[in-house]
C-alpha cells in the first residue's frame, strides 16, 4: 500500500513540473516585467489566475490575459483603459527567466523589457 501511495504521489509530482513547463508564463507569476517605451515606464504583473495589473506612471491598469493558439500573449483591459488599445491586444511573448531583459516592438516602437525579481 505505501509503495502504491509512494508510487501516485511521485506521478502527481512529475504532472505538475511538466505542467508548470509548459506555461510559459509561470515565471513572470509574483515578479514584475518592466518595460521602457515612448511613455515612460510600466511595471506589469501576470497572476496564475490569468489576470494582470500595469502601473504606468498614475495610471494603474488591470485586465486579463491568455495565450492564444499562435503562443501570442492575449490582454483585455477592463474599463479605463488608455484609448486606442484593441480587445484583445496580442503580442508575441516568449518565456523568460527573472534577470533576463530583451526588446519588443509593438506598432512602431520598441519597447526594453526585463523581468525582475518580486512586485517592484
Amino acid at each position: 500500500m505505501r509503495a502504491v501511495l509512494s508510487g501516485v504521489c511521485l506521478s502527481a509530482l512529475f504532472l505538475s513540473a511538466g505542467f508548470a513547463a509548459d506555461d510559459m508564463m509561470a515565471n513572470y507569476y509574483g515578479n514584475t516585467v518592466l518595460a521602457s517605451g515612448p511613455a515612460g515606464i510600466s511595471h506589469s504583473y501576470y497572476r496564475a489566475d490569468h489576470t494582470f495589473e500595469t502601473k504606468l506612471g498614475a495610471m494603474d491598469l488591470k485586465g486579463t490575459w491568455s495565450v492564444d493558439d499562435k503562443g501570442q500573449l492575449c490582454r483585455i483591459y477592463d474599463a479605463g483603459s488608455p484609448p486606442g488599445i484593441p480587445k484583445p491586444l496580442c503580442t508575441a511573448w516568449s518565456a523568460h527567466a527573472v534577470g533576463e531583459s530583451w526588446s519588443m516592438t509593438l506598432g512602431r516602437s520598441t519597447r526594453q523589457m526585463s523581468l525582475v525579481k518580486g512586485i517592484q
